[in-house]
């Protein structure tokens, strides 16, 4: 494997830029986020894309939200990188993205959902090991819970690997695949996942943990992703499987498959060890997960260990 680009991990005092990568704001919960930052005892440097609207559904043009990232990648006033929100909007700016600057000024990037499309090309253009974890206004304003907020603050400040990640009291890791695994981890949210199949930024997942979460699609539509990235060869090459939350992605019909059913049915199939459950994604808790970084999956123990730290 080869070493992945760190940011620093983040000190009382630092200067934390806050983006929008993908939609927008409401502009009266903006400074609800950026004093929850504060609070965690940062300094803030807003984007200008946090304060805009293009479209109803973009926070601004693919180029003005390309030009905001690559600039707080460039400024050496800022120490990490969190995303605002997601939404919709961030594989619109991979191809405007500054690949070498990004990998000369490596930052600790932090963000989930729609951000998905960034961790991605992050690691595979620029070797920079990411952290897939609670956002600013997403989650920090609406009052972060503590557990979430504990891993979080580990991964930002502690340049030591965390271990293993461990669900709180009555939420079960099950086991679908026994087996052991090792490797770095990657994924995210599966729509976006899926969405850059095809494309020169498809995820690699070969000799990979592949982590998977959604939330509001019906197991149909989970199917249809699930079977994409099939197709794909996306099972037949990652070393094991990692699924999180499926918020809301009950049927509305009172029969057929669940989502359960569906990995069933097309992910078991591939005999690599997969558990089911980490309290990892859009629920009630989020806990922070790195990417790019090694890893150790104990699906027959039900057990996630990060066996290296996210920042350096």
């Amino acid at each position: 494997m080869r070493e992945m680009n760190k940011g620093r991990a983040w000190r009382a005092g630092d200067t934390i830029g806050i983006i929008a990568t993908s939609s927008p704001v409401d502009q009266e919960l903006l400074p609800k986020a950026i004093a929850e930052v504060e609070a965690l005892g940062y300094k803030v440097k807003v984007g200008e894309t946090c304060k805009q609207s293009y479209g109803g559904y973009l926070a601004g043009t693919p180029e003005q939200r390309a030009d905001g990232l690559n600039a707080m990648f460039a400024d050496d006033e800022v120490d990490g990188i969190l995303c605002l929100r997601g939404g919709y909007g961030a594989p619109q700016i991979l191809p405007l993205l500054d690949y070498d600057c990004i990998a000369q000024n490596p930052k600790l990037f932090v963000g989930y959902s729609d951000i998905t499309a960034l961790h991605t090309v992050f690691g595979q253009n620029a070797n920079l090991a990411t952290l897939h974890g609670p956002m600013a206004a997403s989650d920090l304003a609406h009052g972060l819970d503590d557990w979430s907020k504990s891993y979080l603050i580990r991964a930002l400040s502690e340049p030591e690997p965390l271990g293993d990640l461990i669900n709180p009291p009555g939420e079960e890791i099950v086991c679908m695949v026994e087996g052991c695994a090792s490797g770095p981890v990657v994924g995210g949210n599966l729509t976006l996942v899926a969405a850059l199949m095809g494309t020169p930024y498809q995820l690699d997942t070969r000799g990979k943990l592949l982590f998977l979460e959604e939330i509001d699609e019906e197991p149909y539509r989970v199917d249809r992703m699930l079977t994409q990235l099939a197709l794909g060869g996306v099972f037949e090459d990652c070393a094991g499987v990692i699924l999180g939350t499926w918020t809301n992605c009950e049927s509305k019909k009172r029969e057929g498959f669940s989502v359960w059913d569906v990995v069933q049915n097309i992910v078991v199939p591939y005999e690599k060890p997969t558990i089911w459950n980490i309290q990892i994604g859009h629920g009630a808790v989020n806990m922070a997960l790195p990417f790019g970084v090694e890893a150790t999956l104990d699906a027959t123990a039900g057990k996630l260990t990060i066996e290296e730290s996210v920042t350096r």
